[in-house]
């Protein structure tokens, strides 16, 4: 999944490309940088209405420190002006799965940073040239807003449920609005039975938590996200990331990952122990991290994509008040036929069941830099 175009100094310093058409002689010049060592785009996405916690550098990092994606941004700024409007990219180069440029791999959203429907034509018109050099399989954009115009040839490729549960509301009234059977019994239910809370990122709880999912992955018939990968967050979020586990006794029952990103906590990653679902370990954590944003003044508190056919899913997230909205995934690629997937999940589901624990974790380690 990359592009094979690449022109000198392009994975470091900056290049230009300009756009122009008949309809349009003065050109329009598209620079392209490294979010890691131009300082331009964090101050860019710490200013942005539309940024969040996958436009952050650290997790561009830990991209790079767990897959070795190199990443870029298109943008129509000069290098010597300050930056008004970007989009990032990940270079996803693979054997296995072809070469195409993310924006971002493992990313639930990543909004295109641009002032107006003209900028964001303009970079994605020169993003696709890599593809139709045909050297690079296609490029992805995932907006939770807004959408590109006919002339760039990007299309929808799938569409998703993104929700976000407003915590602008007393504890007390958040609690009231919660589903009463599904959500307000069970936090009961993990009181009665004297769930005990943890939470931090240490490699202790770490450990914990990873043993959880790959037991929820199993479950799941797919292979858990590679060790290094949570490692690379942890290293690059810092105390910004928590791992909170709940346990009934000694045994841990359900473990989530979060990210505090300005305003909003995001919760990323969730796994549990399905023979004791009964005990309310999952609604405990969820109303822990919850009253764990409203103490720190945040806003928001984003619970995830959904796919829209997982109806099980979408109502346990909007019976905790979270509202849902639609997010599509957009993509240009010469070859449709080429880009699109589907028998490596076939595959998985049946290979999944039927190999030990670590085999399902050796699996993981080694696919998912090929899956981004």
């Amino acid at each position: 999944m990359n592009f094979g175009i690449e022109s000198a100094g392009m994975a470091s310093c900056e290049t230009k490309l300009e756009l122009s058409t008949s309809a349009d002689p003065c050109p329009t010049v598209v620079y392209e940088i490294n979010p890691l060592h131009d300082s331009r785009w964090e101050a860019l996405v710490n200013r942005h209405p539309q940024a969040s916690v996958f436009h952050s550098t650290n997790w561009i990092r830990a991209l790079k420190i767990a897959y070795g994606y190199d990443p870029l941004v298109a943008t129509t700024s000069s290098p010597d002006a300050a930056l008004t409007n970007g989009i990032v990219f990940c270079r996803v180069k693979s054997w296995l799965t072809g070469r195409r440029f993310v924006s971002l791999p493992f990313s639930d959203h990543c909004e295109p940073l641009v002032n107006n429907s003209s900028e964001l034509d303009e970079i994605l018109l020169h993003m696709k040239q890599y593809v139709d050099a045909d050297k690079w399989k296609y490029i992805e954009i995932r907006p939770t807003s807004c959408e590109p115009g006919p002339q760039t040839g990007l299309s929808r490729s799938i569409t998703y449920s993104l929700h976000r549960l407003d915590l602008r509301k007393s504890t007390q009234e958040l609690f009231r609005n919660f589903h009463k059977d599904c959500v307000q019994r069970k936090i009961r239910r993990a009181e009665r039975e004297k769930l005990r809370y943890e939470e931090g990122n240490s490699g202790i709880i770490l450990r914990k938590f990873y043993d959880l999912l790959v037991m929820t992955r199993q479950r799941q018939f797919l292979p858990p996200q590679p060790l290094s990968w949570f490692r690379a967050l942890i290293a690059s979020f810092g105390d910004n990331l928590k791992i909170r586990i709940a346990s009934k006794g000694d045994l841990p029952i359900a473990g989530m990952l979060t990210i505090t990103h300005n305003k909003a906590m995001v919760f990323k990653y969730g796994c549990s122990n399905a023979q004791v679902h009964n005990l309310g370990g999952v609604a405990f954590l969820f109303w822990n991290a919850i009253q764990d944003a409203r103490e720190k003044c945040l806003e928001e508190f984003e619970m995830g994509r959904s796919d829209r056919d997982n109806v099980g899913l979408i109502r346990f997230k909007e019976h905790w008040g979270a509202v849902g909205t639609e997010l599509s995934y957009w993509k240009y690629a010469r070859n449709a036929r080429k880009a699109t997937g589907g028998w490596q999940e076939k595959l998985l589901h049946l290979v999944i069941p039927v190999v030990p624990d670590v085999a399902v974790r050796l699996i993981g380690e080694l696919l998912y830099r090929h899956i981004g």
